[in-house]
């Protein structure tokens, strides 16, 4: 199980200065983003990974010896790169390959260079891995076996008509979208965690080109400093335990990666507050985690409630675009209450509910997928097997009052 986290890891949107001073309240819209723009992304990755999945099988014979000898019941994965640079292998056709990922995905193709410094970055970190899709099929192929290279298709997974596979010889296979293959099969996929971290960091500095960037991040320096000095306990919500029926994923995408969308409004301007969590822990459906996470900090709400959105990361993402998204999304419904404290928290769930909306088809090509969502979750509040709205969540949340040293 991957390390449980009491992080939160959060990216805040304020809005004040993005809005035109021209604008007035308007009907919400969907994002500019359109399907036909989403599903180019989700071609680009998918393609890739034909690519890469080809390579692997005219060249299985050399990294043969490396899979085996670093893939095993306790880890089913390892590094595409390191897998082809410790055989001897051309690395050329998955290096193009992971560069045409990384911009369907609108990450970063080199590291950001340090401050004050000329040259560029180095080199991005790996993204794509080789993975055994199941530990059942360790023992066949360890013995032998020769396995199919799969890779997810592009377009919504609900969608899909069967999984493309090739075997050792280039032919093509056909395999079924949600019934595991008796044959090994060997998944070239994306390192979610680390996309997702780095996804996280390109949303950052999307939000932070906004118009006055620069004078939002300093109002927040100041913020955050002037809190800091207050030396005041500091009122949160955390996640004891947690578990999903249904993480959303067929066979081929392994290990769900989840993650929070927390919706509310800023304390001080009628601006929205969206904060995104990582939650690594949260793999499997049907198993019980006990991480302790906090997910909401109440000193960044106006008020006393917050919703929180479960989503599943898949491969289609473009984290540039989703940041657009959140941005447009929430904008737009805060512009039809020219005064929040009429509605109060009420605003919260237009601003979830226009989140949900817009997922389908506005965000994603293999769409992230909606999970679950909490509707008001207030301060101080404590929630025992509490069901999200789908009924497919349910979570013990309980307030924490962290006190200053």
């Amino acid at each position: 199980m991957k390390k449980m986290t009491l992080t939160l890891l959060m990216i805040t949107v304020p809005l004040a200065s993005i809005i035109s001073p021209c604008s007035s309240a308007e009907p919400v819209e969907r994002t500019d983003i359109s399907i036909q723009q989403a599903s180019q992304y989700s071609v680009s990755v998918s393609h890739a990974k034909r690519e890469i999945a080809l390579e692997l099988s005219r060249q299985y014979t050399r990294v043969l010896p490396v899979l085996q000898s670093n893939i095993n019941q306790y880890n089913l994965a390892m590094d595409a790169d390191l897998v082809f640079r410790s055989s001897g292998s051309d690395t050329k056709t998955l290096r193009q390959s992971e560069l045409a990922i990384r911009e369907a995905k609108g990450l970063y193709t080199h590291t950001k260079p340090k401050i004050n410094t000329v040259r560029s970055g180095s080199q991005a970190p790996s993204l794509v891995q080789f993975r055994l899709a199941d530990a059942s099929m360790l023992s066949d192929w360890q013995q032998g076996e020769s396995p199919l290279f799969a890779f997810e298709p592009d377009g919504d997974d609900k969608q899909w008509a069967n999984i493309e596979a090739y075997d050792v010889e280039g032919n093509i296979h056909l395999l079924d979208v949600y019934q595991l293959p008796q044959r090994p099969v060997i998944v070239i996929g994306l390192d979610k965690q680390q996309a997702m971290r780095e996804g996280l960091a390109v949303m950052r500095d999307t939000l932070a080109l906004s118009t006055h960037s620069a004078s939002q991040i300093k109002r927040a320096k100041h913020q955050v400093s002037a809190f800091t000095a207050a030396d005041q306990p500091i009122s949160t919500t955390v996640i004891k335990q947690i578990s999903v029926k249904d993480d959303e994923e067929p066979w081929i995408s392994g290990k769900a990666e989840i993650y929070g969308i927390v919706t509310g409004v800023n304390p001080s301007r009628d601006e929205p507050v969206l904060d995104i969590i990582e939650m690594p822990y949260l793999d499997y459906s049907g198993t019980e985690y006990y991480p302790n996470q906090i997910v909401i900090h109440w000193e960044r709400y106006r008020w006393a409630a917050a919703d929180l959105v479960l989503m599943e990361h898949d491969d289609g993402t473009n984290y540039k675009d989703l940041a657009t998204a959140l941005v447009s999304i929430a904008e737009r419904v805060l512009l039809q209450y020219p005064d929040p404290e009429v509605q109060g928290y009420a605003i919260i769930a237009t601003i979830t509910n226009e989140i949900l909306n817009a997922l389908p088809d506005a965000w994603f090509t293999n769409n992230d997928d909606f999970v679950d969502v909490y509707y008001t979750l207030q301060e101080g509040e404590t929630y025992t097997n509490h069901y999200g709205a789908g009924g497919n969540a349910r979570a013990f949340f309980a307030p924490l009052v962290i006190q200053s040293r």
